[in-house]
């Protein structure tokens, strides 16, 4: 068995991302004095599923058990460093979707066994808060955390992450991803991402759906029949209300319009209760470049600013988690191996965040 005290002065973290249809493992370093983060190496492996088809939890499953090793092995040559010098292994322990979230909690385990390290249980929405605060040097910003399977506004507050406003139903990226599935858009390299690039195609119209904002929470489920119906409509030959023919980029133009500019009301509203100026969107959605214009026009009203990531850090990864893990790692926090389990529901404001005052 390796040894397990690394000789070297800056503390390095393995972390294992698989909460969804991405797998992915990365190496990060932290300097002795905790000034800099040193991202060493982020690989990633996808599941991708045939057009007009979602991806089931026990096909990915078995898609991150088939490369966890060819990926790990890729992170380690990447990194160039030694086993022996990596502290701890930190692992996704939700939320996400249930089976390829015990795969990769069982890789991590094991890996933790067979190379004498600690583990770290991460949660999932708190990684990506965090590798967007070090990727863009955001201080305290109202967070807008925007992917598959989750949305939320969030605010950080006595070391937790609050959570001010959520969906009610389905995540923005879901129904993002769901009418992709109506329209049998691609799923390579990924349907929220196609959808956006016929969507700047689209514009000649605005077709009209719900908008379906509550105090500070939304709702999408309806807003996604309604485009469905639509879709449906086209297909049959209908017209749109001004007469005209209306196209699948006039449908992904209208969808991204309206389900934003609830977000961004969302999360200007927080802005103004909290007295933010920053606005940091992560998650797989904030890559969206509309999403960024839209929150950015608004930030710039109020005098604000706006940060997000590219898609090496917005789009689930295996370097959030080792981030935020060896954060925690270095205020004594351990997951014992008795309770490294996963979980599919572990909400962001449970995460005690000892490393921030």
């Amino acid at each position: 068995m390796a040894a397990t005290t690394p000789p070297a002065k800056r503390r390095i973290a393995l972390g294992c991302e698989g909460s969804a249809n991405k797998l992915g493992i990365g190496i990060i370093a932290h300097d002795d004095d905790g000034s800099e983060a040193i991202v060493l190496s982020n690989v990633r492996h996808t599941f991708v599923s045939p057009p007009g088809t979602g991806f089931l939890p026990k096909d990915t499953a078995q898609h991150h058990r088939a490369f966890f090793v060819r990926v790990a092995k890729q992170a380690l040559a990447d990194a160039g460093v030694p086993i022996v010098d990596i502290n701890c292994i930190c692992y996704t322990k939700g939320p996400g979707m249930g089976g390829p979230l015990t795969s990769v909690a069982i890789a991590a385990r094991t890996l933790s066994l067979l190379w004498g390290k600690e583990l770290v249980g991460v949660n999932h929405c708190v990684g990506h808060i965090e590798m967007g605060r070090a990727i863009t040097g955001a201080t305290n910003p109202v967070v807008l955390y925007v992917s598959g399977g989750n949305t939320q506004v969030i605010a950080y507050a006595e070391q937790r992450y609050r959570i001010f406003g959520e969906t009610l139903d389905i995540a923005v990226g879901n129904c993002l991803d769901r009418f992709a599935r109506t329209l049998e858009i691609s799923n390579d390299p990924a349907p929220g991402y196609n959808i956006e690039q016929l969507a700047k195609k689209g514009g000649r119209v605005l077709l009209e759906l719900p908008y379906a904002v509550k105090g500070m929470d939304c709702s999408f489920s309806g807003i996604l029949a309604r485009a469905d119906d639509l879709a449906a409509a086209m297909k049959a030959g209908e017209l749109g209300s001004d007469g005209e023919p209306f196209t699948p980029a006039d449908l992904c133009f209208s969808l991204q319009e309206t389900i934003f500019a609830m977000l961004v009301e969302i999360t200007e509203r927080a802005m103004a209760h909290v007295g933010s100026s920053q606005v940091l969107i992560v998650g797989g959605v904030g890559c969206n470049e509309r999403l960024q214009e839209m929150m950015g026009g608004m930030a710039a009203e109020r005098g604000g600013s706006v940060y997000a990531t590219d898609e090496r850090f917005c789009i689930d990864n295996g370097i959030m988690i080792a981030h935020a893990g060896l954060l925690a790692y270095e205020t004594g926090f351990r997951t014992p191996l008795e309770e490294s389990t996963c979980t599919q529901r572990f909400r962001t404001d449970e995460v005690f965040v000892k490393w921030r005052k």
